[in-house]
């Protein structure tokens, strides 16, 4: 058994154990009964997720995994990026890099990274 995705390996997970966790977060609408229930103010609250794919079979691994929202900025983008190799590394890609700017901007949190979309070439 292989472990497919959150990781882009099968080595221990590079995040600090207790202070960080893979996980996404979305964006769950509260009914009335929901928001007195819990006491809430707001019509809606973020819930965070964590999920393992595993596969018996072989499959072809991402090179690396985005693990948080990317920071998009004008003519800048950050990632922060679980590798095979090097651990969890920020990733900055510029403007001036053309191609990989143009799908960092369009990348979002669990997506494989480097990201290639062979239509875009």
């Amino acid at each position: 058994m292989t472990v497919v995705a959150p990781c882009p390996h099968q080595h221990v997970c590079p995040l600090a154990a207790g202070t960080d966790w893979c996980h996404f977060s979305t964006r769950i609408n509260r009914s009335s009964l929901h928001r007195r229930l819990k006491g809430g103010e707001l019509g809606h609250e973020d819930e965070k997720f964590s999920y393992v794919c595993a596969s018996r079979t072989g499959h072809e691994a991402a090179p690396g995994r985005i693990l948080r929202h990317p920071l998009k900025r004008k003519g800048l983008v950050t990632l922060q990026v679980c590798t095979q190799g090097d651990g969890v590394q920020q990733t900055l890609v510029s403007k001036r890099q053309g191609k990989a700017y143009r799908r960092a901007r369009s990348v979002e949190w669990g997506d494989a990274w480097p990201h290639s979309h062979p239509a875009a070439d």
